[in-house]
Parts: C-alpha cells; sequence; structure tokens
C-alpha cells in the first residue's frame, strides 16, 4: 500500500549543524553514506557531543566537497555564522568551534566500532541524573521523561552506537501529516522540517500522526527498503534557533501535549537500494 511519496531527502555531514538537502541517494546499511560523517568531541567533557549540550552548533552548516561513500567520510566544509568557511580537516576548524562554543573541542571523521574510548559517554553535566535529563529533553518539572528503554542498550553506555554518530538508528524520516496535525495545535509555532532534522520527509495524504502506525512494519522507499522500528523521543534542541527560525520552547510543548512526545520514526535499512524526491513510499 502507497502512504506517501520522498518529498525531501536530508544529509547532514557534521552532527547538530545545518545539513544539506539531496535530491537522490544510496542508502547504504548505515544509512544515507556520509550521514552525520563527523562530530564534535568536547574534550572538557571528555565525549561526543551535539545541539542538546552545545546549541549554537545549530548556528553553523556543513557540506561535503565531494561525495561520500559507504567506506568513506570526505572532507566537510563548514559555514560559521559570520560567514567563514573552513573545511573540517583544518585545524582552524576546530579552533574556532572552540570559540563559539567556549569549549575545548575536537573535530572527528566517524571512528571504527572498535574504538570504545571515542564513543564512551563521559560524566554527566548534573550529578542528579532526572535534572540531567530534564535539561537534555528539555522537560519542565510537570512533564514526563521519555522511556528510555527504547533506544538500543548501547546508547546508555556510549554516546551513540559505536561505528556511527547517530542518536539513535541510521534512517530517521517524518511525514507532513505530522508536521500539519502539530501546526493545527499550535499555529504560533513554525513546525519547520529543520527542526526536527529528518533523512526523509514523506509526503502524506494521512491525518494526524501517521508513522506512528508503522512501528514493527517495513517500508520500501524507492529502491531500497527499511524496518521501522522505534518513535523519536524529542528534546531540547527542537526548540533552539537556527537559520531564521527562532528560539521557541512552545515547539517542545506542543510535542509533549499533542503527540506523545514523539515526532517522526527511526528505521534501520533492510534492503540497500537508490532513493530519489518523488519515489512512492510504500507501507510492506
Amino acid at each position: 500500500m502507497i502512504v506517501g511519496r520522498v518529498k525531501e531527502i536530508w544529509r547532514y555531514p557534521v552532527k547538530s549543524m545545518a545539513g544539506e538537502p539531496l535530491t537522490a541517494c544510496t542508502l547504504a546499511a548505515d544509512g544515507i553514506p556520509g550521514d552525520r560523517g563527523w562530530a564534535i568531541r568536547d574534550e572538557s567533557a571528555g565525549e561526543i557531543r551535539g545541539a542538546k549540550k552545545l546549541p549554537q552548533l545549530l548556528l553553523c552548516a556543513a557540506r561535503y566537497v565531494e561525495e561520500p561513500t559507504d567506506a568513506r567520510i570526505p572532507v566537510a566544509e563548514i559555514a560559521f555564522p559570520d560567514g567563514r568557511r573552513v573545511r573540517s580537516d583544518r585545524a582552524e576548524a576546530a579552533d574556532r568551534l572552540g570559540t563559539l562554543l567556549g569549549r575545548r573541542v575536537t573535530l572527528w571523521p566517524r571512528r571504527p566500532p572498535g574504538d570504545d574510548a571515542h564513543y564512551r559517554r563521559g560524566l554527566p553535566d548534573k550529578p542528579d541524573m532526572e535534572a540531567e535529563l530534564r535539561d537534555v529533553f528539555g522537560r519542565l518539572p510537570d512533564e514526563p521523561l521519555p522511556d528510555l528503554m527504547i533506544f538500543p542498550q548501547e546508547l546508555f553506555q556510549y554516546t551513540s552506537i559505536p561505528g556511527t554518530y547517530f542518536d539513535a538508528l541510521p534512517v530517521h524520516f517524518v511525514t507532513t501529516a505530522t508536521l500539519a496535525a502539530l501546526t493545527r495545535a499550535n499555529g504560533a509555532s513554525r513546525f519547520d522540517v529543520r527542526r526536527f532534522r529528518p533523512n526523509f520527509v514523506v509526503e502524506s495524504d494521512g491525518d494526524g500522526f501517521v508513522e506512528a502506525g508503522w512501528a514493527g512494519r517495513r517500508l520500501r522507499i524507492g529502491g531500497a527498503s527499511v524496518a521501522v522500528e522505534m518513535p523519536c523521543p524529542r528534546c531540547v534542541m527542537t526548540t533552539l534557533p537556527q537559520g531564521d527560525l527562532p528560539k521557541d520552547p512552545a515547539v517542545l510543548r506542543t510535542i509533549v501535549r499533542d503527540a506523545g512526545q514523539n515526532v517522526g520514526m527511526y528505521a534501520n535499512v533492510a534492503d540497500a537500494g537508490a532513493i530519489a524526491v518523488g519515489d512512492p513510499v510504500e507501507l510492506v
């Protein structure tokens, strides 16, 4: 059953920076080649971190200088808020990021899965774990925290599944139906795709949070297929300024109240293949 079509494809060369739109891609075992190919390591905290902890990262943008492959992560060009562009393999890039973030940081391409020390979590910023989680997920005292047990168990020890820089799984998608439902719930906020950082935006004629009903199913997207595994619990990143989007805590309040805390779904790649904007999305 066809449930929609691919409206947009996004790749994010550097974790938590603005990404680059694509007209087509080849979905490989680990997702779109080059997606989250680079990340920032906060050397003061001793771990890989993104905009949940370093919100100024969203003010930067990144693009690859040449096409990545599933086995090779090329250099990315980073555009800073002041307009300066620096290649990710230059020492200047980490220096400028450190100045922007007010932290001592390094910039790393994806490391092999066996590099446990690179991916291991550091100590939390707050000794009280509930306070730490409420900061990360942007939850008010009267709002529930997400059910963390839905996440892969490796994420309790590592900042991402070793060998990747994904928050959870390699494919993330959201439907236009969900964005429309959020807009109906709160017309004063902008539920722009950039706030949710999906790989695929699916144009859907359904009503409400339709992709939530696809959990445990398989989707054929163009020439590839994915296994839909889990919803995407939303965090403070959805509220942060980026580009022409202002800071807006009401975005997350609406998600928690009206969408059960989740927007979009995570998936694993079942069958590699080519995908282009306009391709059908079929629930198998």
